[in-house]
């Protein structure tokens, strides 16, 4: 059977603007400039395309949207629309080799693959049609057998990629798809309308993943409250603030050694697997990664939407949490030959400056201050007062009575004028 993919040059009849369809590709195409101009979110933006379609005649039962994004937790997302729900379905998808094979298997895929074979690169869109019904049908991609069995009669899929090739900074690109279930398919004005309001509605899509790219990848690289700030418009150099924040310091005890005799791919898988054990916990309880440092890192708890004393706990509790679940990590890493990370770990209770630090053309979101000195200091002592987990006195003082605390006496942090009561933990 001959393939009905319509070619990436395919021109749509262009109606007299007279006409009801003209009127309508007019009416939708100012609709999604504005809703792009208007900042609308890629949920927001498809359901009311959908809502408007339905209005002008289209007779959709199901429509999706699709775009990879820029992310290294998330390949990309999706919008479903169903007539029954007459809503939107959101999802995301993790990136791995389950979610490439999805695409790979997919009309889209397809697409990309047809184009590329033909050209050399891919194409700004790509265009297919599947009749699911009649003498003409052809289901061939999992996801046209699945819409046939339910009842579509006909499928219509479009491709756009944003940007040069697919520019990843503003988002690969989107896919679309419309099926539905009416007797004898789509009909030529249907698909004209698809044809004519889709690359408007695209922009409109792409001004909305590039937001969320950039809002993304900040958080990612600076940390949530960090990233969403300087997304915000925190960036004057020299613009910081000051808090009252717990300050977080872990290391990984004896990483030279362990770099020193360690394969690079082992050393990194080493690294991501106690960093995210960390950071899950103290997440979980509010803590907020600032940057790793080599074999380290420096996160915060901030003192803003709880007490002191409620900020101090939760971390502590973390902390607590954060030991215990290194030690499962480490049990299953000596099970398998691998080598482990002994983390120590020091917080700090103390009024910092937080704001952008740095360069003109390079800089750094940080918190500065003589505390941020100090539980690196203090986390140096860690191991030789052989204690995974050291306790500043005012973090101790803000906690209140904790029978895990324990006093170690005054010491002396490199490069503090004055002795510092340290506190142990009892990890149980």
């Amino acid at each position: 059977m001959p393939d009905r993919s319509l070619p990436p040059d395919m021109t749509f009849r262009l109606p007299s603007f007279g006409s009801a369809l003209g009127n309508h590709i007019i009416e939708l195409h100012v609709w999604a400039v504005r809703q792009g101009l208007g900042g609308a979110g890629a949920a927001t933006l498809f359901d009311g395309l959908c809502q408007r379609l339905v209005i002008a005649g289209v007779p959709l039962w199901r429509a999706f949207a699709g775009m990879e994004t820029l992310h290294p937790q998330w390949g990309g997302y999706s919008y479903t629309w169903r007539r029954d729900l007459n809503a939107i379905q959101p999802a995301q998808f993790e990136r791995g080799d389950e979610y490439q094979q999805d695409v790979l298997n997919s009309p889209f895929g397809y697409m990309i693959r047809q184009a590329a074979t033909s050209t050399g690169e891919a194409a700004p869109w790509l265009h297919l049609r599947r009749h699911l019904a009649g003498p003409e049908a052809r289901l061939d991609f999992p996801i046209l057998k699945e819409l046939a069995a339910s009842g579509a009669t006909d499928y219509f899929a479009e491709l756009f990629a944003f940007g040069k090739q697919g520019d990843p900074s503003r988002g690969i690109g989107v896919g679309y798809s419309f099926a539905t279930d009416q007797t004898g398919g789509f009909q030529d004005d249907d698909l004209t309308l698809l044809q004519a309001v889709l690359p408007a509605v695209s922009l409109a899509m792409m001004a909305d993943a590039s937001h969320a790219i950039a809002s993304g990848l900040l958080q990612a690289y600076l940390g949530s409250d960090a990233g969403q700030r300087v997304h915000s418009g925190a960036v004057v150099r020299g613009s910081v603030e000051s808090i009252h924040a717990v300050l977080w310091y872990a290391d990984i005890r004896g990483f030279t050694a362990i770099a020193d005799t360690t394969p690079g791919l082992q050393v990194i898988e080493l690294l991501d697997e106690a960093f995210e054990t960390l950071t899950a916990l103290l997440r979980a309880r509010g803590g907020q990664v600032l940057k790793f440092l080599g074999d380290g890192m420096l996160a915060t708890f901030p003192c803003v939407h709880a007490t002191r004393r409620e900020v101090c706990r939760q971390a502590l509790d973390a902390a607590r949490e954060a030991m215990q679940a290194i030690d499962k990590l480490n049990s299953a890493r000596k099970q398998t030959g691998k080598p482990v990370a002994e983390v120590d770990l020091a917080l700090h209770l103390g009024e910092v400056l937080y704001g952008n630090v740095g360069a003109i053309d390079r800089l750094d979101f940080t918190v500065i201050g003589p505390a941020v000195n100090e539980v690196a200091r203090m986390e140096a002592l860690c191991q030789p007062l052989g204690c995974k987990v050291l306790v500043s006195a005012e973090l101790a003082a803000a906690v209140g009575d904790d029978p895990q605390l324990y006093s170690l006496g005054s010491h002396s942090l490199r490069g503090v004028r004055e002795g510092r009561e340290l506190y142990g933990v009892d990890l149980g």
